[in-house]
Parts: structure tokens; sequence; C-alpha cells
């Protein structure tokens, strides 16, 4: 029976089907072929897996973004950037990855950096004579930044199938999320000087401050938000919540560019985001249900424990796996199914859980700009109107940068731990 799902699974992925659909029909034909398991299994499963406080951040995250992007408040952290790096040749696409490290720090999710941004600075881009492989693959590389610098919603998943501290998943990611956005602008500097890429006047001093003062209300907000979190303030849902108000409050009465009337749209766009994540992750509950039945967790650790000796080598394989599975499902019903039969291997190893939540989040984060799934990449490529196969050739070299970082951060632990250690 086992094999037979696995095969329907390949089968109706082939096919092109969404991967939350074939999540959800593998555990409704495997449960049903359970003895002694009653129908309902399914639905009540699906539901439960919902049933969770944390997993009100999910939406709550997307819409601060959203208002972030109606309020354009993501144009002010753009002139921001611009004025920063925008005199260093290529400043364009320096600002690109400059921006989307400071959206990270108010969205937690990288669908929204890659709509916001991308938007704005693919046709910027491409008017001033950069390459549209350049502008679609600089946006979607470092739209992935969105899920690694905090907050993030993948860590606040991870946190609440691992019980590990949410304050310190967020502030391991940070030296990891500087580090991607620092490769991809090294990369981008040396493209910029072979191809001559444009560069800006460098501003007034007077000019960079004032940018720097209309945007402290937008950067402000990532400190409210890790601040609140790590200091126990609030947990990381009423972080989402009051990133949505303070969002809500500075682009209402501060920039005064979002109207109440702009707010159903707004609303509406976030239920269409969220339901997406949150669909594939009640299917995958279901389907987790069926994976314990068959007691695949126990069967991992005794693989691991009987042919792998090394944690080194396990950390390896671990990498492996979840860039293969993130290229076909998003990070969180990817965690959802696998990261509860990893756990205790890895807790067997001695591998911290903070640790394993930093290699498993970074890893899912290549997923977004990979086919077939990979989000930030569609949608780049739809902004920037050039093909996928294009854009995935064009992104291929930052991804190659979150890769280095990654295996730095897997190998070398004290990188992790080194700011979640200094509030300790």
């Amino acid at each position: 029976m086992g094999f037979l799902l696995i095969g329907l699974f390949l089968v109706l992925m082939l096919l092109g089907m969404p991967i939350a659909f074939v999540i959800g029909i593998v555990a409704l034909l495997g449960i049903f072929g359970m003895p002694y398991t009653p129908e309902a299994t399914v639905p009540m499963k699906m539901v439960n897996g919902l049933d969770s406080f944390v997993l009100l951040a999910v939406p709550l995250f997307i819409l601060a973004a959203n208002l972030m992007n109606s309020g354009k408040i993501s144009e002010k952290l753009i002139d921001l950037a611009l004025a920063i790096v925008g005199p260093i040749r290529g400043g364009l696409a320096h600002a690109n990855i400059l921006v989307s490290m400071m959206f990270a720090g108010v969205s937690g999710a990288s669908q929204a950096d890659a709509a916001g941004v991308g938007k704005i600075l693919i046709p910027s881009m491409k008017k001033q004579g950069y390459d549209t492989e350049t502008a679609v693959g600089v946006t979607a590389a470092s739209s992935t930044v969105g899920v690694i610098i905090p907050p993030s919603i993948p860590m606040i998943i991870f946190a609440g199938l691992t019980n590990a501290s949410i304050g310190a998943l967020f502030l391991g990611g940070i030296i990891p999320g500087i580090l991607i956005g620092l490769g991809m602008m090294l990369f981008v500097y040396v493209i910029a000087i072979k191809r001559n890429f444009p560069k800006a006047a460098r501003p007034e001093l007077t000019k960079v401050g004032k940018r720097f003062i209309e945007s402290v209300p937008a950067l402000l907000t990532p400190i409210i938000i890790i601040g609140g979190i790590v200091f126990g303030f609030f947990t990381a849902t009423e972080a989402a919540a009051v990133a949505s108000l303070y969002t809500f409050l500075i682009s209402m009465f501060v920039y005064k560019t979002l109207k109440l009337k702009d707010l159903p749209k707004i609303l509406m766009d976030t239920l269409a985001l969220s339901s997406l994540s949150l669909f594939a992750l009640a299917a995958a509950s279901a389907l987790g249900e069926l994976m314990s039945y068959y007691q695949l967790g126990t069967i991992a650790q005794e693989f691991f424990s009987d042919h792998i000796g090394s944690e080194w080598l396990f950390i390896f394989i671990l990498i492996v796996f979840f860039l293969f599975v993130g290229t076909f499902m998003d990070a969180i019903p990817a965690m959802i199914l696998f990261v509860p039969i990893i756990l205790p291997t890895a807790l067997e190893f001695g591998i911290d859980p903070i640790h394993l939540g930093l290699i498993v989040v970074i890893t899912l984060a290549i997923g977004l700009a990979t086919p077939p799934y990979g989000l930030v990449l569609l949608l780049s490529a739809k902004i920037g109107e050039l093909s996928v196969e294009r854009s995935f050739i064009a992104v291929i070299p930052y991804l190659f940068i979150i890769v280095v970082v990654l295996l730095i951060i897997a190998f070398l632990p004290e990188v992790t731990f080194f700011i979640p250690n200094l509030f300790s």
C-alpha cells in the first residue's frame, strides 16, 4: 500500500496538479485504506492542523507585507536603499538586494517581497539598461532572504513543531541573511563592472539623511517585532498582529499613503495568499497521520542510526533532501511532513533544534527560486515578462551564494549561535 501511495504522489505531481491537492488526495486514499479508521479522520486532521494560535502569525505577517506595499512603505525603503548604494556601479541592482533585506525585517514572507519590490524595480532596471535576466534574477534571489532575516513565517512554524525558541531562531537568522545579501551584492558588483551597468549620481548628505528620517517609522518595525519577542513582551503571533497594526497606522497617519477604501482589496489579497499555504498545511497534517501509521519516523531513525554514523554526513543528507523537496513543495507543508520524522535522529546526533531549524529554513528558501514550484521565481519572471527557463538560468549564480552560506551555517555552528549567545 505504501509503495502505491508513493507512486500516486509522483504521478499526480508530474501531471502538474497543485501540491496541496496531491498531498490531500494521497492522505485521503491512504487513510481510507487504514483498518479501523473512520472516514472523518481526514477532515478532522485537516481542521486540527490549523487549530493553532501560532498559525495566526501566517496571515498576519502577510497582511503586514500587503499593507506595506499598498501603503507605499516599500517605496520609501527603495528610496533609502538607492540613496545608500545607488552611486555604486550597478546601484539599482544593489538597491534591489538591500531593500529586500529591509523588507524581510517586516513581512516574514518572500512572495510579498517579490511582488511589491519586483513591480517597481524590475521595470526600472530594464529602463536603465539592465538586461531582463539580471533584473529578474536579482529580484527572485534577493526575495528569498524574506524567510531568513527575521521575522520569518517558516521559523515560526518550525518552532511550533519542535518547541524551539522563536526568539533564538529569529536571532540566529540575522547573520545568514546579512551574509547572503552581502554575497549577492559582491557578485552584482563584479558583473556590473564587466557589463558597465549604470550608477546614480552621489546624493547630497542632507538628502540621504532626509530619506533615512522618512524611513525611520518603517525601519522601526523589525526592532519592535524582534525586540518584543526576544524580551518577552509578546508572542510571535502577537508580534505579527502588532506588525500589522503598526504598519496600518504609519501608512494611514504618518505617510498618509493608505486609504480606508484600499482595505477590502488588501484583505482579499491577504486571504488569497494565506489560503495557499494554510490549505497545503492542512493537507500535510492529514498526510502526517498516514506517515505516523507507517512509522516513518522510527524507520528513518533506525536507518540513520544503523548506516550513518556521522553528524556531518547526516546534515549533508538533510540539505540534499530538503533541496529536492523544496523544488516542488512550499516550506510550511514540507516542514509539517518531514521535521517530525528527522527531529529524533537530529537530537540523537546532538544537533541543537535552533541549528537544525536554520538549516531547514535556509535550504527550503532556495526552493522558492527553483522550478517547478518556486513562487518568487514565477512572480519575478511574470513581472519581467521572461520565460521561467531563462529566469532560472539567471538566478543560478545567486543560489550558489545561498548554498555557500548554508554550508557555512551547517558546518560552523558558532556562526549560527553568535547573536543568540549574546542575548542569552
